[in-house]
């Protein structure tokens, strides 16, 4: 079952960015999104938080996924 609803809300978020990309208003996709709740554009602060928060996720989602491990 929770395979399916990752299929699902995969396909989701694929339907919606691919709409966002290609009505090219600004503002749409995950991406702005990001850069906007972070400040990433006018902040060090910002860039400084997004990266330290998206590398430590990658960190763990990398050990995670090739251990095995919670």
């Amino acid at each position: 079952m929770w395979a399916a609803i990752w299929i699902v809300w995969s396909c989701l978020f694929g339907a919606f960015e691919t709409i966002a990309l290609v009505n090219r208003r600004e503002g749409d996709t995950l991406s702005e999104n990001f850069r906007r709740l972070f400040h990433t554009r006018t902040s060090k602060a910002g860039r400084a938080v997004f990266a330290v928060g998206w590398s430590g996720f990658s960190a763990w989602f990398l050990i995670h996924i090739l251990t095995e491990t919670m």
